[in-house]
């Protein structure tokens, strides 16, 4: 992957670019963002970057290197990365072989794939994964050999909050002080759980979630009609890979549904709930997740309504009439409590917990602030 492929994120390029140029690169680099954020892609573009035999302000993409830095099988590029206890193969270098080939095939097909991605494409089965103890000892036995065609050699360590303790405290030694020509990417969304020991060995470089100006304009080019674009956008909030999943989502109604279900909740119209509890229940995961998203999102919305903020707002057409309707009904406490309540719903949801049940409590409680 080259920086062009890599949408917005032009600071944070370019501070990796010119401490490439002037040699000021740390050895150990922390590529740090929220989930979403587009730091896994940075990572193997920076990747990309070193080993180039050509560089300018990105990676030439032609030359030998590159080439083989774009399918990510260049000697000179390690991975380390989470998985489950799924080995069953007797064959441990056949195994490593395998899961090495669908790696490289997931970072192809989803390059901007988040774990969930990576589990259910290599059949993980939503079991945790994990970076195991092993995993120290193969890092320090790979750095511990010349690079085979690069000046440099670079190890991508993926999720590292994810490390076993034991594999975690047994590379401190050799991210403090690596063999020569060597780089650590280490690419995180959870910063706080790693050990203070391995973060103060790194410099931070930190990857913001995208502006909606990028989100929109790359969904855009990629054939995505405008108005749906802006509306995916709105869901997004900055996600990419979740703004690319919504692309082929069939429930894009939820202005309407949510419009529907505060309206029932104010007018305690308990059947209604029930009904759209039901309704609920039968979307997909990702519908259900994103509704409740939505949903937050348009509790923004009435905050900056009523605070007189409407520059700022992202609603349009009847989506903006409802909120002007609905803020009336609404003050600032009602609204702290409600969004509480939709970012718990969403907190139990991704833990699996049933929709139906969690979706009617939800309004049961809403019911009670709306309309005391």
């Amino acid at each position: 992957m080259k920086f062009s492929a890599v949408p917005g994120l032009s600071s944070v390029k370019t501070l990796l670019v010119e401490s490439i140029k002037n040699q000021h690169a740390a050895h150990a680099q922390l590529f740090a963002g929220a989930e979403g954020a587009l730091n896994l892609p940075l990572a193997l573009a920076y990747a990309t970057y070193l080993h180039c035999e050509q560089k300018g302000d990105d990676a030439c993409g032609t030359c030998p290197a590159c080439s083989k830095s774009l399918k990510y099988i260049h000697p000179d590029t390690h991975f380390v990365f989470p998985l489950n206890n799924i080995k069953n193969d007797k064959d441990e270098e056949r195994f490593k072989s395998e899961i090495l080939k669908s790696w490289r095939a997931f970072l192809t097909e989803q390059p901007f794939g988040n774990l969930s991605d990576w589990i259910g494409y290599y059949g993980g089965e939503d079991k945790q994964a994990f970076i195991s103890r092993d995993e120290s000892r193969e890092i320090i036995k790979t750095l511990s050999l010349k690079p085979f065609e690069s000046p440099v050699k670079v190890m991508i360590i993926w999720q590292p909050e994810l490390m076993h303790p034991s594999a975690a405290n047994g590379i401190l030694k050799i991210l403090e002080e690596p063999a020569p020509h060597t780089y650590f990417i280490l690419v995180t969304n959870a910063a706080d759980q790693l050990l203070p020991t391995i973060i103060s060995r790194t410099q931070i470089i930190s990857v913001p979630l995208l502006h909606d100006s990028e989100v929109q304009s790359y969904l855009t080019d990629q054939s995505v009609e405008p108005k749906k674009a802006a509306h995916l956008t709105q869901l997004a909030e900055g996600n990419l890979n979740l703004a690319l999943k919504l692309i082929d989502n069939e429930e894009d109604d939820h202005a309407q549904r949510f419009a529907e279900w505060m309206r029932a909740c104010f007018k305690k119209n308990f059947a209604g709930l029930v009904a759209l509890s039901d309704e609920y229940h039968n979307l997909d995961k990702l519908g259900q997740r994103n509704m409740m998203q939505y949903s937050m999102n348009m509790i923004r919305e009435v905050l900056l309504q009523k605070s007189g903020a409407t520059a700022i707002q992202r609603s349009q057409g009847e989506e903006r009439k409802f909120i002007q309707d609905f803020s009336k009904v609404m003050d600032v406490k009602k609204m702290e409590q409600a969004y509480r309540m939709l970012n718990d719903a969403s907190y139990h949801l991704e833990r699996n917990g049933s929709a139906k049940m969690i979706f009617m409590d939800l309004s049961l409680q809403l019911a009670r602030v709306i309309n005391p």
